[in-house]
């Protein structure tokens, strides 16, 4: 993947902002990952006026001046097209058409999402925490939401430990949700990588948070769900790992607490473990099984 000009980034931002004939994000997304450039899509699907209207400004210029904006606010833009946007992410069609970023990007970042319940029990967030913990001891990212409960745990002892953790937020990347993570929100894009696929100041909004999830999926080689409601973004993320093809964990507080984690658990890719050794086992399966398969891709490029 290239280097994205600023023309591109402003093109694509201006085919979000106008939205032109109603197409939807994901839709513009796979027009432009066809086409390779959003200038040549904005082209296609916006057609030229002699004269602009009165008093309106031309959206291009305005896409512009936002990304000034927000270059000058600290933060990064990557589109889809960039190089460095997450691969694994882009491997999935949910994949967000722009990500804002605060801190470290790493390619081929091996990470894995712990997350869960915000209203978790002392022993969710024990276990999260011991995950966490284990995750980075074997030099694996921590990724979860910043929200409350078992996504705090989770951030909160990779850091403790030394290690990565990428948060994942359901907001613009300025908003801090909830308020009282304003300084694990700070600390993480100091030490590890905030990210956003939602407009710097967007609010949150249930269905962001259903997003952010596929995002948390498709950015990590697996899940983790610690323990989850019924009708938890746990369950939705669950739900979409398995749509991407990422293996799920699921703990015996998970299965033994929801019929669609019973219901999960005959779905390939799906493990159940009912302690923290079974967790880390399979994890530690994931991330070998991973490395022996980029290993012999690279056997098969440098033939």
């Amino acid at each position: 993947m290239k280097m994205v000009s600023s023309e591109e980034r402003a093109a694509l931002v201006a085919l979000l902002q106008v939205r032109p004939q109603g197409l939807r994000w994901g839709e513009i997304t796979a027009e432009v990952v066809e086409t390779g450039s959003a200038i040549a899509v904005w082209h296609r699907l916006v057609p030229p006026t002699l004269v602009d209207a009165p008093g309106e400004v031309d959206p291009l210029e305005a896409a512009a001046h936002d990304l000034e904006e927000w270059v000058g606010q600290g933060h990064t833009m990557l589109t889809v097209l960039d190089g460095r946007y997450p691969e694994r992410l882009r491997e999935v069609h949910q994949a967000p058409p722009v990500l804002f970023a605060r801190g470290s990007l790493l390619d081929g970042d091996l990470a894995v999402s712990v997350v869960g319940s915000r209203a978790a029990s002392k022993r969710g967030l024990e276990i999260a925490a011991s995950v966490a913990d284990n995750l980075v001891r074997e030099k694996v990212t921590v990724v979860a939401g910043l929200a409350a409960g078992i996504d705090t745990a989770a951030h909160r002892a990779a850091l403790d430990a030394g290690g990565r953790t990428v948060a994942i937020v359901g907001t613009g990347i300025n908003k801090v949700y909830p308020a009282a993570n304003r300084d694990l929100h700070q600390e993480i894009s100091s030490r590890g990588l905030l990210l956003s696929q939602f407009w710097p100041d967007a609010p949150p909004q249930k269905h962001t948070f259903l997003m952010r999830n596929a995002t948390m999926s498709g950015y990590g080689m697996a899940t983790v769900v610690v323990e989850a409601g019924e009708h938890s973004g746990a369950r939705a993320q669950a739900r979409m790992a398995v749509e991407h093809g990422r293996p799920v964990i699921l703990t015996d507080l998970v299965v033994g607490a929801n019929h669609w984690a019973r219901a999960l658990v005959s779905r390939p890719g799906v493990h159940v473990a009912s302690s923290l050794d079974e967790v880390l086992t399979i994890i530690s399966n994931i991330v070998s099984s991973k490395s022996a398969i980029d290993a012999a891709l690279q056997r098969l490029i440098y033939a």
